[in-house]
């Protein structure tokens, strides 16, 4: 694991510090991909960690004067879901952002750092490609900027140097007569890699569509256009046989292989049935009913964005202590700088509520608050704690008295060998507390990062509702 971890405050520190070291240097906002694959062994010669996720201003969305929408690096999936900017201008990418992972990891992990990861199955790439999306890459010789589609070489290859850092996306916004959507297919509804993806950025003249760009994802090594399909529909109504022919056409486009999640035929087919489901949704105006109006992001009423800001850099070598706070009891850590935060609580703390289900961020038996916000901790590397708040299940409790969640788990009988029930708990009471009366599809949105093999859910949801009625009565 790093040797040293570095929680940034400014640009101009990051770019310095990738230009000196270089191969040995990573930078991170969320981590979520690469603290997985440093836990695997991966990145071997990585010794120092730039943490970006505090720099004042990465995690803003904003509009500028020339109609374009800007994404700064530390910018999570989270924060596309919540946007009503990207919700209006780039709808395919809040979409987009909706299906990634589950609320934990949706709070962690960031648009940038799954474009620059760069496997063709990430999902942010394809809508982001359609939409006409830029990439400014930042080094201390300056700027430049990179159309994404330019920006791919290969499977998990891009044209991003090593001394270079994404400071912006830039992404132009739809005009009032386009209309776009995302698709994806994965093997479960939450926690899923893409299978197949596909985004489709389409724009009207009337009924007839003047223009069509389609995108489609983990169908070859890199993002690919479908672009006969996009000169078939150009001049066309989005009637049924239009829609039709246009996802045969698509299917010519891929270029799949075989592998443990699918094979290369089912992939093909699976572009079909997907082209035609987006092209189906804009024929019907139907685009937007896969993105909840009003969804669960495990946030809280009192989450920083950015988390506490440092008001200098912290440099955390494993000789310098790790200084946070832990159910409102400051911590002094002399040990577990390479840890992830998990164990960095359980074995240094003391404090095992927490559990280490799969320790890949598939579970949910690890969540944790940091910073308000819901996140699995197993894969939040343990010096991101520097300066941070952090709540456990130890610290949800109200005066000594366990907490109504807690309460409505027991009496509904929501337990049974217990272990992924802490991660519940915490998931549910980050909900409650953002969402004091939630719907039935809500509550199990907030909970579809949490995987349990005994109960079959159904009493863990009943204890969410009864939760909320428990609450309401104490206030």
């Amino acid at each position: 694991m790093w040797k040293k971890y570095f929680n940034a405050t400014t640009t101009d520190e990051v770019l310095q510090l990738i230009a000196k070291r270089g191969e040995k240097t990573r930078v991170v906002a969320g981590g979520t991909d690469f603290v997985l694959e440093m836990k695997h062994g991966a990145h071997a010669e990585v010794e120092t960690i730039v943490d970006i996720s505090r720099v004042p201003g990465y995690d803003v969305i904003r509009l500028d004067d020339e109609g374009e929408l800007h994404l700064g690096p530390a910018v999570t999936h989270h924060h596309c879901v919540a946007s009503d900017l990207v919700r209006r201008y780039a709808l395919p990418l809040a979409q987009t952002c909706w299906g990634v992972g589950a609320p934990q990891i949706r709070n962690r992990g960031t648009v940038v750092g799954n474009l620059v990861t760069a496997s063709p199955a990430n999902d942010t790439i394809a809508p982001l490609m359609a939409l006409g999306a830029k990439l400014v890459l930042a080094s201390v010789q300056g700027k430049r900027v990179v159309p994404l589609s330019e920006f791919y070489t290969g499977v998990r290859k891009t044209v991003l140097r090593r001394d270079e850092l994404v400071v912006d996306v830039i992404v132009p916004v739809m005009a009032e007569n386009q209309r776009g959507t995302y698709q994806k297919l994965g093997l479960r509804k939450a926690q899923a890699i893409s299978l197949v993806n596909m985004a489709a950025i389409l724009t009207f003249d009337g009924e007839m569509v003047k223009d069509a760009v389609i995108t489609l994802g983990s169908v070859a090594p890199t993002i690919v256009r479908a672009e006969k399909a996009e000169a078939y529909l150009r001049g066309h109504v989005l009637d049924v046989e239009t829609v039709n022919q246009a996802a045969e056409l698509a299917s010519e486009s891929a270029r799949p292989i075989d592998d443990v999640r699918g094979s290369a035929s089912y992939r093909r087919e699976m572009v079909k049935v997907l082209v035609r489901r987006g092209l189906a949704a804009l024929a019907g105006g139907q685009e937007n009913a896969q993105l909840p109006d009003d969804p669960p992001l495990l946030w809280g009423q009192n989450a920083k964005i950015s988390g506490q800001p440092f008001a200098q850099s912290a440099f955390i070598p494993q000789e310098s202590p790790i200084k946070t706070t832990i159910n409102g009891k400051e911590y002094v850590f002399e040990n577990g700088h390479a840890k992830t935060l998990l164990d960095l609580i359980r074995e240094d703390a003391g404090l095992t509520g927490a559990k280490e289900g799969c320790g890949e961020g598939e579970c949910g038996a690890c969540t944790v608050f940091l910073d308000g916000k819901a996140v699995m901790s197993c894969l939040v590397p343990a010096p991101r704690a520097h300066g941070a708040e952090i709540v456990t299940v130890e610290g949800i409790s109200e005066d000594g008295e366990l907490h109504p969640v807690q309460e409505a788990f027991v009496e509904e009988g929501a337990v049974q060998c217990g272990f992924c029930t802490p991660g519940f708990v915490m998931s549910s009471v980050k909900l409650l507390e953002e969402k004091p009366h939630p719907s039935r599809d809500q509550i199990k949105d907030a909970v579809s990062g949490n995987l349990c093999r005994c109960t079959g859910y159904y009493k863990i949801v009943q204890a969410i509702e009864m939760a909320s009625v428990k609450m309401d009565a104490k206030n």
